[in-house]
C-alpha cells in the first residue's frame, strides 16, 4: 500500500498494480483515473471508460504496516538476506 504525497491526488491511498521501473513510474489503484472515449471493437463495447495512469515514484510513499500512517524505508541485513524495513515502527516490509 502507498499514498501519494504530491500532485492532484494527493493523501489518496491505493495498492500497487504495476511499475514501470525504465520510466520511475507506478500504477495505483484508483489514483490519478481518467476518462478515455474508446471506440467500439472485439475486445470493447466503447463508450467512456475509466483508465488508470501512472505516476512518478518520487510522488509516492509506502505506508506503514503497523501504524497505517507514510514512513520511509531502510535496508537492513537479517539471518543473511537484505530485507526492507519501516523507518518509523521499524517493522520489516514484504
Amino acid at each position: 500500500m502507498v499514498i501519494v504525497i504530491a500532485g492532484a491526488d494527493k493523501g489518496k491511498e491505493g495498492k500497487v498494480l504495476e511499475v514501470i521501473p525504465a520510466k520511475n513510474r507506478a500504477v495505483v489503484e484508483g489514483v490519478n483515473v481518467r476518462k478515455k472515449h474508446m471506440k467500439p471493437s472485439e475486445n470493447n463495447e466503447g463508450g467512456i471508460q475509466d483508465i488508470t495512469l501512472s505516476v512518478h515514484i518520487s510522488n509516492l510513499m509506502v505506508v506503514d504496516p503497523i501504524t497505517g500512517e507514510p514512513t520511509r524505508i531502510g535496508r537492513k541485513l537479517v539471518d543473511g538476506k537484505i530485507v526492507r524495513y519501516s523507518k518509523k515502527s521499524g517493522e520489516i516490509i514484504k
